[in-house]
């Protein structure tokens, strides 16, 4: 009875496994996982609620057009770098260290991230830097992300 009862707060406590495809970007000093939001629900809602990231692991946004793009950093819980990434695949913007967004600021003080990019990834602070990834880098993002 302990034991079902156990798997069942376990269970609750753990997030549920990500819907979204997974792809592998290699940048110049390891390869990430990447989650891969296409649409704006996808976009919208990001990594909200996450309380942490596995090393080498994040996500990947796909805009239709590389242009002008801003991040609502509501609900985002955990320290992250933004890559910001030409249709190329140069990197524009390193964005590093986004503080979180606690859960209870009002709307107008969560922070916004701008940029320019096509693809925009994101991932756990200081990630970045640790794979190699600054202004000027050119990542090969796979077709069909």
């Amino acid at each position: 009875m302990f034991d079902l009862l156990l798997a069942s707060i376990v269970a609750a406590a753990s997030p549920a496994p990500s819907p979204l495809p997974v792809i592998a970007l290699h940048a110049p000093q390891a390869t990430l996982h990447l989650e891969v939001a296409r649409n704006d629900p996808q976009r919208e809602r990001g990594l909200m609620d996450r309380t942490s990231l596995p090393e080498h692991t994040g996500m990947l946004f796909v805009f239709d057009s590389d242009g002008p793009v801003t991040f609502w950093m509501k609900d985002t819980l955990i320290p992250l770098d933004m890559v910001f990434v030409a249709a190329d695949g140069t990197v524009r913007l390193v964005d590093a260290a986004v503080a979180p967004a606690p859960r209870n600021a009002a709307d107008p003080a969560i922070p916004i991230e701008p940029g320019a990019a096509k693809y925009v990834i994101e991932l756990p602070s200081g990630e970045a830097a640790r794979d190699g990834i600054k202004r000027g880098t050119h990542l090969t993002i796979p077709p069909g992300a």
